[in-house]
C-alpha cells in the first residue's frame, strides 16, 4: 500500500469516527509502526486537515458552538478537581496556557472532553512523573474552554469560584 493510500484511509476513518482512534490501532490495521502513523498524521495536518490529538487518540476537530478563556489558580493537587468541575458543568478543556517570563506564552493541548479523558490525563501525569505548566507560574494559568451552550459558561465560572480556583484580580485600595 502506498503512503498516500494509507493516509487517505486514515483521513476517511477519522472523518466518520465518533470516538478518537489511536495510532496503535491504525498501525495494527496497516501493519506498520506506530511512528509511521504519527508521521502520516503530521503530513495530513501539514496539508490542512484539522486533526487533533486527544488523550485517547486522534480525531477531527469539531469546534463547539462557544469558546472562552478561563483564568485559574490552584495547586497541582487540585488539578483533577478543577478538570472535573469544568466537565460536570458542560465544558471541554481544549488546552492550558501560561505566560512564561523567558519563553512568552506556552500552550499545552489537552483536548479533555470526558471524565475518561480526564482520568487518562491524570494517570499519565502520575505515571510519567509529569509537571504541570501551571507550576511554572505559581499555579496561575488559562484554559480554553468549549461549550455547546453559552449558558454553561457562567456555571463553570461559578463552580470554580466556589472551589477557590477561579483567578480573579482583587482591586487594591
Amino acid at each position: 500500500m502506498l503512503n498516500s493510500e494509507r493516509q487517505a484511509q486514515i483521513k476517511a476513518a477519522l472523518s466518520t469516527a465518533a470516538e478518537p482512534l489511536s495510532a496503535s490501532s491504525f498501525a495494527r490495521q496497516f501493519a506498520v509502526s506506530r511512528q509511521t502513523i504519527v508521521g502520516d498524521i503530521a503530513l495530513l495536518r501539514a496539508q490542512g486537515e484539522p486533526i487533533i490529538a486527544t488523550p485517547r487518540g486522534y480525531m477531527f476537530s469539531r469546534p463547539a458552538a462557544h469558546e472562552f478563556l478561563l483564568p485559574c489558580k490552584h495547586t497541582p493537587a487540585q488539578t483533577a478537581e478543577e478538570l472535573q468541575l469544568i466537565l460536570e458543568n458542560g465544558g471541554w478543556i481544549e488546552d492550558v496556557l501560561v505566560e512564561h517570563p523567558l519563553y512568552g506564552q506556552l500552550r499545552g493541548q489537552l483536548n479533555i472532553r470526558t471524565v475518561a479523558d480526564m482520568k487518562l490525563f491524570m494517570s499519565r501525569l502520575s505515571r510519567y512523573h509529569g509537571r504541570l505548566l501551571s507550576e511554572l507560574t505559581g499555579g496561575i494559568h488559562l484554559h480554553t474552554i468549549s461549550v455547546k451552550n453559552e449558558r454553561d459558561m457562567p456555571k463553570i465560572k461559578a463552580a470554580l469560584r466556589q472551589a477557590g480556583m477561579l483567578y480573579e484580580q482583587v482591586e487594591q485600595r
